[in-house]
């Protein structure tokens, strides 16, 4: 099955549940290559269930996760891992691991899914990290880095298969807004000028505003998506309260 030339992800019909209770019910959208694409809604809607099913961590009820036109869902073996091999992933913690210094955690996916010599292999690591600014932190461990740098890392581990689409969970929560602007001007270059497809889950305003090609909203009672469309279109003229409560800082009492 193909899918439309612009996009480079379709979700078909996806209904998500844990056990009996349905958190997503019937979800469909497209993301179109090289945009930055964000998911958005409140605490507990879904978001990070859907970007977890979107990876191919959990498998939905129902319904297609597309990848160049490829299921990820039916597909199984070889197949399913030369899909995965197109996307990376930046947990929001940033899941390095603590006794592998910054790029020894970037030669390690090297190691385990090509067959680089060593040079190479290093070369590619160091490359990666002078992207996100931390080549000078190549030796250091992760402990010794900031919130955001660990962040930055986690990127640069993230890309170093060179994948079609690159989700973050969550990039800016628990930084401080300078911290939080770089991390913004980071995602953006890596959008304009790497062609990279960006999937970003959050809920931070600014940050929405600053990189956003388009989003979704989800919400939790209606499990599914609410609004879509850049976020100006929704700020301004969306006729759904939550929608605008979200967008406006207010309370749903809130005119």
């Amino acid at each position: 099955m193909a899918a439309t030339p612009d996009n480079i992800i379709e979700v078909r019909s996806l209904t998500a549940a844990y056990g009996d209770r349905v958190v997503l019910k019937n979800v469909s959208f497209e993301v179109r290559r090289g945009e930055v694409f964000i998911i958005l809604g409140g605490s507990g809607c879904g978001k990070s269930t859907l970007m977890k099913h979107m990876i191919g961590l959990y498998q939905p009820r129902s319904g297609q996760v597309l990848l160049d036109g490829q299921d990820l869902v039916s597909a199984a073996g070889g197949e399913r891992q030369a899909l995965l091999r197109r996307i990376g992933v930046m947990y929001q913690n940033g899941a390095l691991f603590g006794s592998l210094t910054v790029l020894e955690n970037l030669l390690l996916p090297l190691e385990e899914f090509t067959e680089l010599p060593r040079e190479a292999r290093h070369l590619i690591g160091a490359m990666k990290l002078q992207l996100v600014g931390l080549k000078a932190y190549a030796r250091y461990m992760p402990a010794a880095l900031s919130g955001g740098m660990r962040k930055r890392a986690a990127i640069a581990r993230a890309m170093v298969l060179d994948p079609q689409v690159l989700f973050l969970d969550e990039p800016t929560a628990g930084l401080d807004p300078i911290t939080s602007a770089e991390m913004d001007r980071l995602i953006r270059h890596l959008a304009e000028n790497l062609g990279i497809t960006c999937v970003i889950v959050t809920h931070e305003l600014a940050s929405i505003f600053a990189i956003a090609d388009r989003v979704i909203m989800l919400e939790g009672e209606a499990q599914g998506i609410v609004a879509q469309g850049t976020p100006h279109e929704l700020r301004k003229h969306s006729d759904n309260p939550y929608v605008r409560a979200f967008f406006r800082r207010a309370t749903l009492t809130q005119d």
